[in-house]
């Protein structure tokens, strides 16, 4: 097993592997799909998917149990003040959707990191960890720890992506068809594919500690994306 956290492997550029599944899953298909595939995280999703806030405290509980770390995507844009709540019901990371604001980034960073890196309030008892340590050594693990992600789902996320990747955020993930949605909305624009989009951000963010995540799908496409400076997957 790596001497390194998931945050930390996503900033050494390694090569991350994650699965969408079901906050309705149960424990012992969630070990299987882990095991089977690999993975080093599982992603669940509100934004297009029925969640509430118990559901989601047993799946993090359940995966927790399990060592399996939880990406969580967040209903809204515009729910980043949200962001400490949600991980107060237990994630150790935040997807938050849709992004194309450089102020949508800075809301998120400011309630995801504790002081003095953010402004995330103290408290929660099915918080990541919650009983293993005191409030200043908490809150240096979680800053250390946590990991956040900004989607980009348009032609205009991708081409200011260089600015949306800001200190505190560790990944700009794709969304593939929202993002494919707005090219058909620009059809003269220089960038006519979402392989394109892909490539031109990894561009942008090579001397970025901001790796680029593709949802690929399936293992079958991993070394495609692999090749053009894809670090983290998500099928």
């Amino acid at each position: 097993m790596s001497e390194y956290n998931l945050k930390q492997r996503i900033r050494n550029g390694e090569l991350i592997y994650g699965a969408s599944v079901s906050m309705m899953i149960d424990k012992d298909s969630l070990a299987s799909r882990v095991e089977n595939g690999n993975y080093d995280f599982v992603a669940v999703d509100s934004q297009h998917a029925a969640y509430n806030e118990d559901r989601l405290v047993d799946f993090c509980n359940m995966a927790d149990s399990l060592d399996i770390p939880v990406n969580f995507r967040i209903k809204h844009t515009r729910n980043t003040y949200l962001i400490g709540n949600y991980l107060d019901l237990g994630p150790s990371g935040i997807e938050v959707p849709q992004v194309e604001m450089e102020d949508t980034v800075d809301e998120a960073v400011a309630y995801f990191y504790y002081p003095q890196q953010g402004i995330r309030s103290w408290g929660g008892g099915a918080r990541k960890n919650s009983d293993s340590m005191d409030r200043l050594e908490y809150a240096d693990w979680w800053n250390n720890f946590g990991i956040l992600w900004m989607q980009v789902e348009s032609i205009e996320s991708v081409t200011h992506a260089r600015r949306l990747a800001k200190s505190g955020v560790d990944c700009l993930s794709f969304g593939p068809t929202d993002l494919t949605f707005s090219m058909e909305g620009h059809p003269n624009h220089a960038l006519q594919s979402v392989d394109e989009c892909v490539q031109y951000v990894v561009q942008e963010l090579k001397d970025s500690p901001t790796a680029v995540c593709f949802r690929n799908g399936n293992p079958s496409t991993r070394e495609k994306y692999a090749d053009m400076g894809v670090t983290v997957f998500l099928e």
